[in-house]
């Protein structure tokens, strides 16, 4: 996870010189999106099985599995600022990004793959520290990837519309990750046998869902630092300090940075959409076996309809970004999307939905799944794009474009508020008497029941309050591309670009 020895004092940056930038092409934009399969892959294993498999199959307490995730979480957003504040820092002949992703990639494959074997022998309690202190490492060594790369799209471009272009090729990339690792581990691990009917609930199954995820996340992670190193001369490189900056200093930007208007809007309705996202990743698995009867098969074909809601998504992102504005655009979807994702289990609280079993039942929960997965898609790119444009923003008042500081914050939002979506479903669990280790029958419609009772007005609220944060975004298309062109005007003359790349 260590890059290359840096300059001790790096704090401002500059454009490269006055030179023509090459356009991107074909190859770098999709290796540049690529990289999200990882993210992908290690979302949905963290947030849909990570609580099932020790909750379920090795029947650890929800209670203690859900604080072990949740201080994970915490502990890996404390992380998040200084990372990207080291990346935005960092001097290197491989630029300020890339030493990140290629020290990121082995160790993020290495712990993953430990998360899911935990010693024979061990308690609840000593088995609830296991899964602390490796997925604490997963993350953090994943994080090292995210954040660098995230913060690497405002200096592939600076282009309003490009930008949610990008971000649409990551979000199908991630969703690609998300859905593909899921269905393929249904089809081909969680397969059922005569003694476990639902292959979920086999512990076997698991060894090869964890070697396949970690050799997905190093294949992806490489192939995205590979992919994108010939832009590093086009990238921003760090300057040097005449003195040392103090942690003080390092203090004190962050802190200006952060309080850009345009950010805190961002900021509040990330902490309450990511909350909602974390309660939704733990229940889905819980709604899909025990409320919806589902078979591994067709659990399978619900993951990939993903896959269909953001190709749906990618190119219409961009469009609706043009055609309405990203922060109109990201508030509409949201609330049009969680409204169709809730329809279901509203209808089934008050038994008007279709029951287990119907035919129709899984037709019509692939469409909802796709319409809800294509409109929250859109949503988070625009917002995505939203961030990107604030280093402008932020870079205009303070002279320093500190693209990772923002991102960096931004996954410390995330983490930390998905961890409090984890720990509401623990919760919720709890209330519930929701059983470890429950075979379908155990389950009564009663605890179904409480579950949605608890669940369907906390995600809504959430989303309906962090939707409302966004009225205080500030950045139009014009006032992005008056930012960018003031930034450009004094920069005129600015030193150099990074050296040229050396292999890695």
């Amino acid at each position: 996870m260590m890059p290359p020895a840096s300059s001790p004092s790096v704090s401002s940056f500059a454009a490269g010189p006055a030179e023509i930038t090459p356009p991107l092409d074909r190859a770098t934009r999709w290796a540049y999106g690529s990289g999200a399969i990882a993210n992908g892959v290690r979302s949905v294993a963290f947030s849909v099985y990570l609580m099932f498999y020790f909750n379920q199959v090795l029947g650890v307490p929800a209670a203690i599995v859900s604080t072990a995730i949740a201080l994970t979480l915490v502990i890996d957003a404390m992380f998040d600022p200084l990372l990207g504040r080291w990346s935005d820092t960092i001097r290197t002949r491989w630029g300020r990004r890339h030493p990140f992703i290629y020290g990121s990639a082995i160790p993020t494959a290495l712990f993953f793959a430990l998360v899911w074997f935990p010693p024979q022998g061990l308690s609840n309690a000593q088995i609830g520290i296991w899964i602390f202190a490796t997925a604490m490492l997963t993350r953090i060594s994943i994080s090292s990837f995210e954040i660098t790369t995230q913060a690497m799209t405002t200096e592939l471009t600076d282009d309003y519309t490009e930008r949610t272009r990008l971000f649409s090729l990551r979000f199908w990339f991630l969703y690609i990750g998300q859905s593909g690792f899921a269905a393929l581990c249904l089809l081909v691990f969680f397969t059922p046998t005569p003694e476990f009917p639902r292959g979920q609930l086999n512990p076997e199954s698991y060894v090869g869902f964890a070697i396949l995820g970690s050799v997905l996340m190093l294949a992806s992670m490489l192939v995205c630092g590979l992919g994108t190193h010939r832009r590093i001369p086009f990238l921003r490189q760090a300057e040097q300090r005449a003195q040392r900056t103090t942690a003080r200093a390092h203090l004190g930007e962050m802190f200006l940075a952060v309080r850009n208007r345009a950010f805190l809007s961002i900021f509040g309705f990330g902490v309450l959409k990511f909350t909602a996202i974390g309660l939704f990743s733990a229940f889905s698995l819980y709604f899909q076996t025990y409320l919806f009867g589902f078979k591994a098969s067709e659990m399978a074909l619900l993951a990939l309809d993903s896959v269909v809601a953001a190709t749906i998504a990618a190119p219409l992102a961009p469009r609706m970004s043009k055609w309405l504005g990203k922060r109109t655009s990201s508030m509409l979807f949201a609330i049009g999307g969680v409204s169709m994702g809730l329809t279901p289990l509203v209808l089934s609280y008050f038994g008007l939905f279709l029951p287990v079993g119907d035919p129709m039942l899984l037709p019509l929960m692939l469409v909802i799944g796709a319409v809800y997965g294509a409109m929250v898609a859109i949503s988070l790119i625009n917002t995505s794009s939203m961030l990107a444009d604030v280093v402008e923003d932020s870079a205009v008042r303070t002279g320093r474009h500190e693209a990772g500081i923002f991102f960096g914050a931004s996954s410390f939002m995330a983490q930390c508020s998905v961890a409090l979506g984890i720990l509401l479903s623990g919760i919720i669990l709890s209330l519930a008497e929701f059983p470890p280790r429950a075979a379908p029958e155990m389950v009564t419609p009663a605890m179904i029941q409480t579950l949605l009772a608890y669940y369907i007005p906390t995600s809504a609220l959430l989303w309906l309050a962090g939707c409302a944060m966004l009225f205080f975004y500030p950045i139009t298309r014009q006032r992005h591309e008056a930012n960018v062109a003031l930034l450009k005007a004094r920069e005129t003359g600015a030193p150099g670009r990074n050296p040229a790349p050396s292999a890695p």
